[in-house]
Order: structure tokens, then C-alpha cells, then sequence
């Protein structure tokens, strides 16, 4: 098996869009970018407990409600409970609908999926405000580059 260096993952320009696509996902999910990135991060770990998330936290804006936001709107979900005599405390791992938003993620990076350019599908094309309307034309020339992609024919 090849070891992966920093220079392969240059390569594939993995990163080139991701402020753009990270915005996307957020506009469109009414996450912020801190709820983001920390589900991303459970994302990698599959299972966590509420102390995985305090550890995980460190580095974002302090938001004394999110983790009961996550849960409650459904991205992360109880793998297992605790029942107070074997198991301590409830195992959590990230939901469906949480893997489905970070995969489209990442093929939109890779170049194998676009940006909705849609209204019915992206909240951002609706242009009610100036950095919309930036975004918006940010959205276009994402799905125009066609360089996200090159290094997978490689």
C-alpha cells in the first residue's frame, strides 16, 4: 500500500473549494461553521460519548446549547444507551442524514458532484443579500472548474 503524502493531497486540489462548499453546507443545513466542522470530526471518529465532544470542542466559539441543538435536530443520534450498571454513559455516533451532508461534501471537492445552482435546491442562488449574491457567483465558478477533478485521471 502507497503512503499518502502532502504533496498528493495538493494534488488533488482537495481543499481548493472547501470554504465555498463548506458555506454551502451550511446555509443550506442552518448549521454554523463551528457545528460543521465539529460533525465532520465525529464523522471520522464513528463512535464518541459526551466527553469525545468536550475534548472536540476546544477549539470552536463556545455555544453552551450545541450540543443539545445537534441532537435535536437530528445529527448526531444515540448508538447506545446507558442503563446505570454495565454501560456508564450513552455511545453517539452521527446520523444518517449527517453522513450523507459530509459525503456530498467531499464529492463535491473531488469533482464528482456540483453545487446546486438551483433555487429550489440552494438557499444561497436566491441572492437576498450582497454576500449571497457573491456567493452565488463563487457557487458558478466552483461547478465550472473542471480542474477539481484532474488528478483522479492521474
Amino acid at each position: 500500500m502507497k503512503k499518502l503524502k502532502a504533496r498528493d493531497l495538493k494534488d488533488l486540489n482537495l481543499l481548493k473549494h472547501y470554504r465555498i462548499i463548506r458555506k454551502w453546507a451550511c446555509k443550506n443545513n442552518d448549521l454554523n461553521d463551528a457545528d460543521l466542522e465539529l460533525l465532520i470530526y465525529f464523522d471520522c471518529m464513528e463512535f464518541f460519548s459526551k466527553h469525545d465532544f468536550k475534548i472536540g470542542t476546544y477549539s470552536y466559539s463556545w455555544d453552551n446549547r450545541r450540543w443539545n441543538r445537534l441532537l435535536k435536530e437530528d445529527w448526531i443520534v444515540v448508538w447506545r444507551h446507558r442503563n446505570r450498571t454495565t454501560q456508564k454513559y450513552n455511545i453517539y455516533k452521527v446520523s444518517f442524514k449527517c453522513k450523507q451532508l459530509i459525503s456530498r461534501m467531499y464529492r463535491i471537492m473531488l469533482g464528482e458532484d456540483d453545487i446546486p445552482a438551483s433555487e429550489r435546491r440552494n438557499k444561497i442562488i436566491n441572492g437576498k443579500s450582497y454576500t449571497d449574491k457573491v456567493l452565488t457567483q463563487a457557487i458558478y465558478n466552483v461547478n465550472k472548474d473542471k480542474e477539481r477533478w484532474i488528478a483522479l485521471l492521474n
